[in-house]
């Protein structure tokens, strides 16, 4: 994106903030920023009253389909010309989707119908019908037939995995960028965990960077039930996930801060 070309993803304040509330220094811990508790405030009202799309958070008693609760995000920015406002981004998928107008777009979209993500899981559906197929004649002779197949089921999913991250490319604050597979590796992974460049900080700052914005200040909250392996809070504020966020924070330049 070009920054002097206007952003639908960039919100402003109805009202000016206060010169006094602006941090001089980028702020993120699980204590929001003023300004980004107003900025949080207008989102969760989005939430509770958009009609554009459907997401079972679980918080209706005739919410439709799997309960999923998900984590948001929003960075309170400076544009080029001094302008006060911010972004918004969701953890992962919301609805099915990678894209709404609202949320900033991920670092890779992997959902595109012509890209590697398509393309390699047809692949691995076919192996796996082989693998049903295979396993329904229940005959001896195909016990090492089906293990081959499942054998290659994994080493195509881990190649798969790994051909994405390669495409997770992260810009940081002085312009440079590395794949995730380069940003953990230095950071003593053998690979990326699962979900890595999903979450919404690291999809915030990314569109910050693209677009020239200064990033003042980033919170992001729960929205919705917990799964049962997490013990989220709906509404509640939480720090960056040290696992899957922290070395790319820390690649971007603000590991310290977070």
């Amino acid at each position: 994106m070009i920054a002097d070309i206007e952003d639908c993803y960039f919100t402003r304040f109805e009202l000016a903030p206060e010169s006094f509330l602006i941090p001089e220094e980028f702020e993120f811990t699980g204590t929001p920023n003023p300004l980004c508790e107003i900025a949080v405030a207008e989102l969760q009202n989005y939430l509770q009253t958009q009609t554009e799309w459907q997401h079972n958070f679980g918080l209706l008693p005739d919410g439709n389909g799997k309960v999923i609760g998900k984590m948001f995000g929003v960075l309170v920015v400076m544009t080029s010309k001094n302008e006060i406002g911010y972004l918004a981004a969701f953890s992962g998928k919301l609805a099915g989707m990678n894209t709404f107008d609202r949320f900033v777009p991920p670092i890779f979209d992997g959902l595109q119908e012509a890209g590697i993500v398509n393309a390699g899981m047809q692949e691995l559906t076919r192996i796996k019908n082989e693998i049903d197929k295979l396993t329904q004649l229940s005959l001896i002779d195909n016990h090492q037939q089906i293990e081959a197949l499942k054998n290659s089921r994994s080493t195509h999913s881990n190649q798969l995995q790994l051909e994405i991250f390669k495409n997770y490319i992260v810009i940081n604050k002085w312009g440079k960028t590395k794949s995730l597979i380069a940003i953990f590796r230095e950071a003593g992974y053998k690979n990326p965990p699962s979900g890595a460049g999903e979450c919404a900080g690291p999809k915030l700052l990314q569109h910050a960077f693209l677009n020239k914005y200064k990033p003042l200040a980033l919170a992001e909250f729960w929205w919705g039930q917990s799964p049962k392996s997490d013990q989220w809070q709906h509404g509640e504020f939480y720090p960056i996930c040290k696992e899957k966020c922290e070395p790319i924070l820390r690649y971007m330049g603000y590991g310290d801060s977070a």
